[in-house]
């Protein structure tokens, strides 16, 4: 089985949120756990990361991931405004 290993960034804002989006946010993780491939494989300044898209209620939720060796690492997690740029800030 593949070990998580969550930013900071991530364990904040799951921190921050409401216990039905906490709970929603740990379902969708079980999700890519089981299947890394789930999420869209991005290019360019982002290449080699994958995000995942899920909804929640009305509310869209973007939670990007990379998946090396064994390990599943959780990058971000946010709603569709400005986080592309955040990540690539994250990233880099």
């Amino acid at each position: 089985m593949k070990q998580p290993v969550a930013s900071n960034h991530f364990r904040k804002f799951k921190k921050r949120s409401p216990r039905h989006i906490q709970l929603e946010i740990d379902r969708q993780v079980v999700t890519v756990l089981k299947n890394p491939d789930i999420g869209e494989l991005k290019k360019g300044a982002l290449k080699g990361i994958r995000v995942l898209k899920f909804k929640y209620k009305t509310q869209q939720y973007l939670l990007s991931y990379k998946e090396q060796d064994k390990t599943l690492y959780l990058y971000t997690i946010g709603s569709h405004e400005n986080y592309y740029r955040k990540l690539k800030q994250f990233l880099h």
